[in-house]
């Protein structure tokens, strides 16, 4: 049986966020593995309500994971790190990063009291660690958060490189710079495949270096009266320090809020990331600061409802408050999907007179890799193949058409899709089932498991909990129900609660006692019962508990 070099996304490929990635080698059903980053994607009210964090599927990887050589995150953003601590037990390999994701790492194992030994600190290219038949390094890159990597991944059937996230900026204020040259090195005895980031192929210009945002922000921010606050990712911590020193030569006393702000900073200093970030107060202390001396840095750039920036737009957080004449700053990109969330916040700050700037290419530059650094990066690498990454799967298969249309393989591979990368041309050969397990209070659980579908069910339609006596198979009084999210009256204009009550004491004095007597039939007529006159009543047809009550004489 011949080894074959297997590529499987189980997330990450088809949406933007909950990054992980399988690579084996080996004769097929028999591969060794290593998995690329192990990272969340967040929940919304419409969607997944009362869900704290949502992440891939590992339940194929947990039934091979005696054969899981090494698990490598590329950097410590959220949706490729968030995991770790929720689907490292399921998985048990050694983890590798650089230092600074490393750190926030064992920050995340230590929150679940797993073995910190675990998580394994790397040095950049051109160390390189060989676990199984693997050897990876890791390769600096340009991205929004420090020390981001891209990675070499060589085997017995050749190199590929997975770029995880990044862009080409050569001067990027915080982290290390895209070295072109670097690059070049590394790709000049061929590349089987280039697994390729593909967030911003529709940006038709070429990418903007962090470097260029320092100028507008501060002058836009030296221009402002009134208090300042200015959201962004907690992770973008060249932002962030950027925004930290506009605030400073404006003169106003630098605030951190939220606590991803803080432990990012904090792990960026004590990592030697930076070591000259402006001086802050404490919002206690900022208590006694004029308002007008005042620059507010807050997390929750996508509208996170408990995040610093939602809880000021509601009011108040840790005892600061905008009014009318103070300015927030959104210095950050919308991800798709939170335009809703980022809308309601914006209109509530509307509403106290706080005035928004958001949307300004000037304040923002994106992280990730536009169409024209995507075929630069195609062009330096040379691939054998192409397999994009990273995105919807519009982005996916634009990406492709791009690679196409400069002489380069491509292939599509969204999540649970298995490429062979062996031969000359990648071959699809595996279709793994896949989906997402949601994090829902402590505990894990499957998408598809109901409960999460049950909520929304109750939240669209009400609920309705009818309960009955039953003595020696007779009713022993009358139903009484329960309602939950449905209005107190309907079109009878009686309570809709006695209308329910009565119909099904009518059932109940009618019923035969082989009915009476057997309980999924008497839970199946009185549910029938009660969701067509619920129907009746007021439109819904809701979602019905009965708790059936039998006593013996």
């Amino acid at each position: 049986m011949s080894d074959r070099l297997l590529y499987l996304p189980l997330g990450g490929a088809g949406e933007i966020g909950m990054n992980c990635y399988v690579y084996g080698y080996g004769p097929a059903d028999q591969e060794r593995f290593i998995v690329v980053d192990l990272g969340v994607t967040f929940p919304s009210m419409d969607g997944t309500p009362g869900v704290d964090l949502i992440f891939a599927d590992v339940a194929w990887l947990e039934e091979r994971k005696d054969r899981i050589d090494g698990i490598f995150i590329t950097h410590a953003h959220e949706d490729h790190v968030g995991a770790v601590g929720h689907l490292w037990p399921r998985l048990d390999a050694p983890i590798y990063a650089r230092a600074f994701t490393a750190h926030l790492a064992r920050l995340k194992f230590e929150e679940h009291g797993h073995d910190e030994l675990q998580i394994k600190t790397v040095s950049a290219w051109p160390e390189q660690i060989t676990v199984g038949p693997f050897t990876v390094g890791f390769v600096p890159i340009s991205h929004s958060i420090p020390e981001s990597s891209a990675l070499v991944i060589d085997s017995p059937a050749g190199r590929v490189i997975h770029t995880g996230d990044f862009k080409t900026d050569e001067n990027p204020v915080v982290g290390e710079p895209f070295d072109r040259a670097l690059f070049e090195e590394i790709s000049k005895n061929g590349v089987k495949a280039l697994v390729c980031d593909s967030t911003n192929v529709f940006s038709p210009n070429p990418g903007r270096s962090e470097s260029e945002v320092i100028g507008p922000l501060t002058e836009l921010i030296s221009s402002l009266d009134g208090m300042v606050a200015a959201t962004t990712f907690a992770s973008n911590i060249a932002r962030v320090k950027t925004l930290a020193e506009a605030g400073s030569k404006a003169g106003r006393s630098v605030v951190l809020l939220g606590r991803a702000m803080r432990r990012m900073i904090t792990a960026a200093i004590e990592t030697g990331i930076i070591s000259d970030f402006p001086k802050t107060v404490s919002p206690e202390n900022a208590a006694d600061i004029p308002h007008e001396n005042l620059m507010l840095l807050t997390t929750g750039s996508q509208g996170e409802h408990r995040a610093a920036t939602a809880q000021l737009s509601r009011g108040k957080y840790l005892g600061l408050k905008m009014a009318e004449g103070d300015t927030m700053i959104f210095s950050s990109k919308t991800i798709p999907g939170n335009e809703v969330s980022v809308g309601r916040i914006l209109n509530a700050f509307s509403e106290m007179g706080v005035e928004t700037i958001s949307g300004r290419d000037e304040i923002h530059v994106s992280g990730h890799a536009n169409r024209p650094d995507l075929a630069l990066m195609h062009e330096i690498v040379k691939p054998q193949v192409v397999i994009p990454m990273h995105g919807e799967h519009r982005h996916l298969r634009e990406h492709a058409k791009l690679a196409d249309s400069n002489g380069f393989q491509s292939i599509v591979a969204p999540n649970g899709v298995g490429v062979d990368l062996s031969g000359n041309a990648p071959r699809v050969v595996d279709y793994i089932e896949t989906g997402r397990t949601y994090l829902d209070g402590s505990i894990q659980i499957g998408a598809l498991d109901g409960i999460v579908r049950d909520r929304i069910r109750m939240a669209l339609n009400g609920l309705v909990v009818a309960t009955v006596i039953i003595e020696d198979d007779e009713p022993l009084g009358d139903c009484w129900c329960e309602l939950r999210g449905l209005p107190e009256t309907g079109l009878s204009r009686a309570p809709l609660n006695e209308v329910l009550e009565e119909d099904v004491n009518q059932f109940l004095m009618r019923a035969k006692p082989k009915t009476l007597s057997d309980d999924d039939k008497l839970e199946e007529e009185m549910r029938r019962i009660i969701r067509r006159t619920t129907q009746e009543e007021v439109g819904k047809k809701p979602e019905v508990q009965i708790i059936i009550s039998r006593l013996s004489s």
